[in-house]
């Protein structure tokens, strides 16, 4: 989050807005407030390839936090702000981070972690004012107050140091190597994707997700690189993400594919009440879009949609247009970064269509911080081949096909049963708003296929909706794919993200021993 050149060639456009507020900071403010932050970090005596960590919701000083790391040579770790203390402390400490970067409305979550930390020295408390504080605690904007507003000497490049979400196990610390070269040369998976996204000068990119993620950080770096602005959402809202399409004539946004699904369940009327035509890109990424829901996004929107999938480890990514979709539906796109290879459990090549596990010839080299066990488990004997775990695979055209996560596979009586089909029909169905299907324990088969539905608004939880959810999905699936079960929930455990926390669902039926059958 480097504006180089553009904060003195535009100093009073606007690098970030945010949504609820309207309130707007320009790249002269931006700048400064960088520099400041850079300043009190290098005060700090944090060095080249140090750490330190943010953790707070969508605000107004989010951004220029990063970008104080982004010129001091720095690793920068974005915490999900929904976190318990307890994991919190795991990652500030499993980071190494030496200074937390917090706000009021995570104050008590904070105090908890830092008191397990062994680690970090000092906290900064965005908007804490005159509040009292602990020890070791201060206010943001008073302890960066007093340092210049201009560049630190010997600027150097830093960059994120991201977590896994955790929704298989515990959050992992993805570290690049950084070199050492002046900030304003990005690291070339960022000029990669600015091609691969079109992004340009005076874009204006809508963000509508926890700025914490891999994908808005990278999206949002790249926006203010390029010059243009930021429309910063607090929280995701699909109406009011229409809305901001059409105030600030948005051209760029990223999404995830519960978002679309969140669209599409707003009256008609009011979805096609907006005007939509200044959206030039909406990227979608973070898990595959069911094909039904990408099917009725671009009846609704046209030919705007990308698709692409990369993991937060950065491996390879592939990427794919609406027009190469409708000819390949279900597809999240033909490889365009890093070689692929889909491999069965003795590392041998799959015939075409088959799905494995999939192995890249990294594209950016990364390793699990402080994890030398995990980065073996993801590295291949030879050391030329990394996975994260995910299924596929590719068709005669060469284009990728997601199945599933390698860890979220059922085996029931034998057989392998990816449960993805199953959440992408019942996602699609007009009465379901959420669901998650998975394992449970079964004395015959091992595992048997569970369900679990968040209803629509004002559907009723009745057997007769489960026998209607059964017999749609028996409609397009074979039977040993078919869950056994539907159980009902009041709201999903997804992250703000879009991402679904499985594991918590899954583990409450496994501590219990056995499947609890409507």
């Amino acid at each position: 989050m480097y504006p180089d050149k553009y904060a003195a060639k535009n100093p009073e456009r606007a690098a970030f807005i945010m949504a609820s507020s309207g309130q707007s900071v320009s790249y002269a403010e931006f700048e400064m407030r960088a520099n400041r932050m850079a300043h009190l970090l290098c005060a700090e005596g944090l060095g080249q390839r140090d750490h330190f960590s943010i953790m707070m919701e969508n605000n107004d000083r989010y951004l220029e936090a990063c970008a104080a790391g982004e010129r001091t040579g720095l690793y920068y770790t974005c915490i999900n702000s929904y976190l318990t203390a307890d994991e919190l402390a795991y990652i500030l400490d499993n980071s190494e981070s030496q200074i937390l970067i917090t706000s009021m409305l995570k104050l008590g979550v904070a105090i908890d972690a830092v008191a397990q930390s062994n680690k970090v020295r000092k906290v900064l408390v965005v908007d804490a004012g005159a509040n009292q504080l602990p020890e070791g605690f201060e206010d943001y904007a008073t302890a960066c107050q007093s340092f210049p507003v201009t560049p630190i000497e010997n600027e150097r490049l830093g960059t994120a140091m991201l977590y896994s979400s955790g929704t298989t196990g515990r959050p992992k610390g993805i570290i690049r190597p950084l070199p050492e070269q002046p900030p304003a040369e990005a690291l070339p998976i960022f000029d990669f994707l600015g091609q691969l996204w079109h992004y340009r000068e005076n874009m204006v990119y809508l963000s509508p997700a926890p700025l914490y993620h891999s994908a808005p950080q990278a999206a949002v770096n790249l926006t203010i690189r390029q010059g243009g602005t930021v429309i910063i959402m607090e929280r995701f809202d699909p109406e009011a993400y229409l809305s901001l399409i059409e105030q600030y004539s948005a051209t760029h946004s990223q999404l995830v594919p519960t978002m679309f699904s969140r669209m599409l369940k707003l009256p008609e009327a009011v979805r096609r009440s907006y005007d939509l035509s200044s959206l030039e890109i909406a990227v979608h990424a973070a898990a595959p879009c069911p094909v039904m829901v990408k099917q009725q996004m671009i009846e609704w929107w046209g030919p705007i949609i990308h698709e692409y999938y990369g993991a937060t480890e950065g491996l390879g990514f592939s990427a794919c247009n609406t027009e190469e979709w409708l000819a390949h539906p279900g597809t999240v796109g033909k490889i365009v970064l890093g070689e692929l290879s889909v491999l069965d459990d003795e590392m041998q090549p799959l015939p075409q269509g088959s799905p494995g596990t999939l192995w890249f010839k990294t594209a950016t080299e990364f390793e699990y911080h402080n994890d030398a066990e995990k980065t073996a488990e993801a590295t291949s004997h030879d050391g030329e081949m990394t996975t994260v775990g995910d299924v596929g695979y590719l068709d005669e055209d060469g284009f990728l096909f997601l199945t599933d996560r390698k860890t979220f596979m059922i085996i029931s009586g034998g057989v392998n049963i990816y449960p993805q089909e199953s959440e992408d029909l019942l996602i699609a169905h007009p009465k379901v708003a959420d669901a998650a299907v998975f394992g449970v324990p079964n004395v015959d088969l091992g595992e048997e296929v569970k369900a679990v539905i968040q209803v629509v608004p004002g559907t009723a939880e009745e057997e007769s909706l489960t026998q209607e959810l059964l017999d749609y999905l028996a409609e397009h699936l074979s039977r040993q794919k078919i869950p056994r079960s539907i159980d009902y929930i009041a709201e999903m455990p997804r992250l703000p993200t879009g991402k679904l926390y499985k594991r918590l669902l899954r583990d409450q039926y496994w501590g219990e021993g056995q499947s609890r059958i409507i």
